[in-house]
């Protein structure tokens, strides 16, 4: 093997961690850890006790050290990728922990949604694009851009929140103060509340609607008209190649996919007939710990 390449994905109850030949692209060991939140182990935050394994036992079983570790993490990364700038109310200990020193290796770590599109475009449905953007449908809405082949990310680390932009200006303010956001139109975390009462998750949702609920399908109407509001506004914007729809909102695609574009036949502009392709994003749950090591990999390979 050629280079052993480390891709870790931190989430709020899980570590997902996969190791990986660099020239080749294969993965070779994937394992999955706890994040314990607000634990403390070795002097440290026990997430990075258990980052720490996970990285000695790829290399174990590899043979040797690794070339380098990408870190995908929920918050704000400073443009050295060295450490989140902010991560408030959750994973203490986050904040300004800088992981090429606490891991001993060449580390770099990015925001999740951008490693999930990063992640797409080294091995999953974007694969060979260069102009691309991504949405992560789950809880909130998250998002990702690559324009002519790299990742946006922001004079402050914002670029790509995709799920903050306005569809409905007299709306309530969402917990960055956008009203109408596209996050409140569609996200998981305000079923109840846009039903009524009447669901408690998408999934009760979808399976509602499917059912033949016509509430249900009127709320489902208004996310997905939505959405394409939001998506038609991303095209005219960043006028990309492709379009990725990803999350766990993402496995209702049946649902999803023939209103979305039959909106977009109405809300995009299409001058000349160009016409934007939307897929369904295909590593699903992995794509981050993908992203974090093509990302740190590209940059090892770019100093």
């Amino acid at each position: 093997m050629s280079e052993l390449g480390i891709g870790i994905d931190l989430g709020g109850t899980l570590i997902k961690g996969a190791a990986f030949d660099l020239q080749t692209g294969k993965r070779l060991h994937q394992e999955n850890a706890p994040t314990r939140d607000g634990e403390q182990e070795g002097g440290g935050p026990a997430f990075l006790a258990e980052i720490r394994k996970l990285v000695y036992g790829f290399e174990e079983k590899a043979g040797c050290e690794c070339t380098v570790v990408g870190v995908s993490s929920p918050g704000f990364a400073n443009k050295g990728a060295s450490h989140i700038v902010s991560m408030p109310g959750r994973l203490a200990g986050l904040e300004g922990l800088e992981w090429p020193e606490a891991l001993h290796r060449k580390a770099a770590v990015l925001n999740d949604a951008h490693a999930a599109l990063m992640g797409e475009i080294w091995q999953g449905a974007a694969a060979g694009v260069r102009d691309v953007i991504m949405l992560t449908l789950g809880t909130g809405v998250g998002g990702a851009i690559v324009s002519d082949g790299q990742l946006l990310r922001g004079h402050f680390g914002k670029g790509g929140h995709l799920g903050h932009v306005s569809v409905d200006l007299m709306g309530a303010s969402d917990i960055c103060g956008i009203p109408g956001a596209l996050e409140d139109m569609i996200g998981n975390h305000n079923v109840a509340a846009r039903s009524g009462g009447r669901f408690e998750s998408t999934r009760e949702l979808v399976a509602a609607m499917q059912g033949g609920d016509q509430i249900a399908k009127d709320v489902w109407e208004r996310s997905i008209r939505a959405l394409a509001v939001a998506v038609a506004s991303y095209v005219n914007v960043l006028d990309p190649e492709l379009v990725l729809i990803g999350g766990g909102i993402s496995q209702a695609w049946d649902e999803i996919e023939a209103r979305l574009n039959d909106w977009m036949d109405e809300f995009e502009w299409r001058p000349g007939g160009g016409q934007v392709e939307i897929r369904r994003a295909s590593l699903g749950e992995w794509a981050g710990a993908y992203g974090a090591a093509y990302f740190a990999m590209k940059r090892h390979t770019t100093e």
